[in-house]
């Protein structure tokens, strides 16, 4: 089964720089697109960037781009995203996720079928 399981999240201060991991497995990756969700205390799950395995294709909300960066290793299984220029904004629990490729990239959430566990990103002012 689909495994996904984040790590790298943690407290900086605002300007500040953080990369989140997430290690998968169970799923043929060459098929599927994974992405990076987040979801801040009282607000819903809003879609932060995803990444084509096969091709590396990547695509980014306009709240995030230009300061996060997606990425994989195709050797480790792992997608990463490279997060500066923190803001307090920024502040949430960030999901893993994974899907089979589709030819429009899918934002939203419930569309998505597995999901990692989440990791905790503080920012503070």
């Amino acid at each position: 089964q689909v495994q996904l399981v984040e790590s790298g999240g943690g407290l900086v201060q605002a300007g500040g720089s953080l990369r989140l991991s997430c290690a998968a497995s169970g799923f043929t990756f060459s098929s599927y697109v994974m992405g990076w969700f987040r979801q801040a205390p009282g607000k819903e799950r809003e879609f932060v960037a995803a990444i084509r395995w096969s091709s590396g294709s990547t695509y980014s909300a306009d709240s995030v781009k230009g300061r996060f960066t997606i990425s994989r290793d195709n050797a480790k299984n792992t997608m990463y995203l490279q997060m500066t220029s923190l803001k307090p904004e920024d502040t949430a629990v960030y999901y893993c996720a994974a899907r089979p490729a589709a030819i429009m990239v899918v934002t939203t959430p419930r569309l998505w079928n597995d999901w990692g566990q989440g990791t905790q990103v503080t920012v503070s002012s």
